[in-house]
């Protein structure tokens, strides 16, 4: 398979996509879902997912695509606000909760000086 050439005038059109077009079409993505998000919830709504998403970018993800699926799906009408998305929220967060029985703990460790009264 080689040696042989395509026939004057074609090109090869099986052909990789190189990072600079993925990059440019992750771009063209994430600017329709923030294009998609300024219609779907109102300005507090957009704030409060925008705080998550700078904690939480996996998080913040998971409600996006949830939101589109409602919206695709035509179980939202209107904008939808903080409050909701709260109420989401704490949908999700009990949704997971039941599916992991991992539980968040938080251990505070205290460095011992010299002339610390613990000896």
């Amino acid at each position: 398979m080689e040696g042989l050439s395509l026939p004057q005038g074609l090109k090869q059109t099986a052909r990789e996509p190189n990072a600079e077009e993925q990059a440019q079409k992750e771009a063209e993505e994430a600017a329709r879902i923030r294009d998609l998000m300024a219609t779907i919830l109102d300005t507090a709504a957009r704030e409060r997912l925008s705080r998550i998403a700078l904690v939480s970018p996996e998080r913040s993800r998971q409600i996006e695509v949830l939101l589109l699926r409602m919206v695709q799906g035509g179980q939202l009408r209107g904008k939808v606000s903080e409050s909701q998305l709260i109420e989401l929220l704490e949908q999700l967060e009990d949704a997971q909760s039941k599916t992991s029985t991992k539980k968040t703990t938080i251990v505070y460790q205290r460095r011992r000086d010299f002339d610390d009264d613990d000896f």
